[in-house]
């Protein structure tokens, strides 16, 4: 899921091209920030079949995202990542 302007990659347009290509921006948004304790399987779906996947998470993980399911994992899932990254 995205929101913002991240860093990195920009098109021609002046924003990441990937931003376009989320399958996110095509769904409904609630399915990637449920309640504490809700499913994150239908959002991980939607980011399974996404082709800017990477970019996705690339952008959480350098914005420190703590909320919803970005590039496919939860903030617990990409808090762990950081902290093998270490």
């Amino acid at each position: 899921m995205w929101i913002g302007l991240p860093q990195g990659d920009f098109d021609d347009e002046g924003e990441l091209g990937w931003q376009t290509d989320a399958l996110c921006a095509q769904t409904d948004p609630e399915a990637f920030f449920p309640e504490k304790g809700g499913s994150t399987r239908d959002a991980k779906k939607v980011c399974g079949a996404c082709n800017v996947r990477s970019q996705c998470l690339e952008y959480a993980l350098a914005n420190d995202e703590r909320f919803g399911i970005w590039g496919g994992l939860s903030e617990r899932e990409r808090r762990r990542l950081r902290k093998r990254a270490v």
